[in-house]
């Protein structure tokens, strides 16, 4: 879930609710507050505890919510996933370390979510994300961690389908593989992949659980259309506009988006006049 911010940069919780409420509404299987594209490294962790709370209290009951809770040391992590769990949260997604990438091996990866799966009271999911972090996990890792029972699964990012389906070669068959963007919604679904957990979520949900009803359905033309038809917007509210144009799409599409946390930036009038054509191309706005 985005994370709204006022004008001044202030967190803003009453949008975040009624932006929640929103998606109450719509047949989601649950949410993640604390992503990357809730400006998590933006976040204190006095507004973090504030998220998570208002996340718990307002979700639908029938939907789980997880929290990104890794941070860089083994200890905090363990410390901030249990303190996440007292208020609620159902399991975590922890992001692979990276301050200190060159050291960031097989090994040291698979050690510290280990111990991580040791120490914390709830379920958790490893979040590999090479586009921020610059660690990719390998087959090595996912064969090792997916047989701990407290390390349920993974999202995986990077868009590889190569390396998606080596996850899925290797891993335990209960560890759940989740892709981490809509960019291989489709084709994840055809390789056996149940969930996701990305940003075209947030502005375009209808779209994306449709093209998973589609799927299950047999209705494959209709899902692949539908999937296609997405690509140009999650293109443009990911790689191309980032942040700034995902909450930008998701004010267009009814909901408040908020302002972005400096260091970043709005959209210019021009960015944000390229983006209305994709979004109209895309069949969310007018």
């Amino acid at each position: 879930m985005i994370t709204p911010f006022t004008a001044k940069g202030d967190l803003d919780l009453d949008a975040h609710i009624f932006n929640l409420q929103k998606w109450n509404e719509i047949e989601l299987g649950g949410y993640l507050v604390l992503g990357s594209n809730s400006e998590t490294a933006y976040l204190s962790e006095v507004e973090k505890i504030e998220l998570i709370r208002a996340t718990v209290y307002h979700a639908r009951d029938d939907r789980p919510v997880l929290a990104g809770t890794g941070l860089e040391s083994t200890r905090e992590t363990i410390r901030f996933t249990n303190k996440a769990g007292e208020l609620g949260v159902d399991a975590a997604l922890i992001l692979t370390p990276f301050y200190y990438r060159a050291r960031m091996g097989d090994t040291a990866i698979i050690n510290h979510f280990l111990a991580l799966a040791d120490a914390c009271e709830i379920p958790i999911l490893l979040y590999n994300v090479p586009k921020y972090t610059g660690v990719n996990v390998s087959s090595k890792v996912i064969a090792e961690i997916s047989q701990h029972p407290n390390i349920i699964g993974m999202k995986d990012s990077t868009g590889n389908i190569g390396q998606l389906v080596n996850f899925q070669k290797v891993a335990h068959t209960d560890f759940q593989i989740l892709t981490g963007t809509a960019s291989v919604w489709y084709p994840a679904l055809s390789l056996g992949v149940k969930a996701a957990v990305m940003a075209l979520g947030n502005c375009a949900p209808r779209q994306c659980v449709k093209i998973q009803e589609y799927y299950e359905a047999g209705q494959l033309e209709e899902a692949a259309s539908l999937y296609r038809q997405m690509v140009p917007v999650n293109t443009a509210i990911t790689a191309t506009y980032g942040i700034a144009g995902l909450k930008y799409a998701c004010t267009k599409t009814g909901l408040k988006g908020g302002y972005v946390r400096s260091p970043l930036s709005e959209l210019t009038e021009g960015e944000k006049s390229r983006l209305d054509k994709i979004l109209i191309e895309g069949g969310l706005i007018q």
